[in-house]
């Protein structure tokens, strides 16, 4: 079973990310300040964190600091996925929170459908991060190491490219709109217009061959 915590001082928005978590029929427990999460967090092991960044007694990127020093094979794993859920829209605030160690990072008010999908991708992210490589014709790609071969030969992608290549990887031969690539990365390569960006930039350093575009859809990776 799928367990989840959040970390959210307001009263409101706590209940709606209670209720989403219990309606994807997954357990969660909730707490509202960062001394409270952590005791959960020393507990029991957690798949998603969901942290608000203004606390009563502190920085919700302390917590996400704190959980990313610790060590391997204890509680908590330093490996949680973390899901900052925050009203604070500057992209001085998004970039930082995802330097220290956010997996993506949601604007309140917060649009549940959206939250839904990005815990969904983040979750099927560590699940592939402990499958390992995934290959694709004559492209390997890691996602633990971050390296990415075609035909034997290292190639060197951004930050952001890595991460529409693998959610494309992931969902093969599934197409994704732009939306989708959004969510599922966590909301960490921009706009619908930085996706296309990304989509060229990868089609120029791997081939015209490994992303399709679908015609009133989005992209995908072709079958094998």
């Amino acid at each position: 079973m799928t367990r989840v915590l959040i970390v959210e001082d307001d009263p409101t928005t706590s209940a709606m990310l209670v209720g989403l978590v219990r309606k994807q029929q997954w357990e969660c427990d909730a707490s509202d300040t960062l001394e409270a999460a952590w005791r959960h967090l020393r507990t029991r092991p957690f798949d998603i964190l969901l942290l608000d960044l203004n606390l009563p007694d502190g920085e919700g990127t302390d917590l996400l600091q704190k959980v990313r020093r610790c060590v391997t094979g204890e509680l908590p794993d330093p490996k949680t996925p973390v899901l900052v859920i925050s009203a604070r829209s500057q992209l001085r605030s998004r970039l930082t929170a995802l330097d220290l160690g956010a997996d993506g990072y949601v604007i309140k008010p917060v649009h549940l459908e959206e939250v839904a999908a990005v815990m969904r991708a983040l979750l099927r992210r560590r699940t592939t991060l402990s499958a390992g490589q995934i290959t694709w014709r004559n492209l390997v790609m890691d996602p633990n190491s971050r390296l990415v071969q075609r035909s034997g030969a290292s190639v060197e992608l951004t930050e952001q490219e890595f991460a529409v290549l693998l959610a494309l990887l992931e969902d093969r031969p599934r197409p994704l709109s732009r939306g989708d690539i959004q969510a599922r990365t966590g909301n960490r390569v921009g706009d619908g217009g930085a996706v296309e960006v990304h989509v060229h930039h990868l089609r120029r350093k791997l081939g015209e061959d490994v992303i399709q575009t679908v015609r009133g859809v989005g992209y995908r990776v072709p079958p094998d």
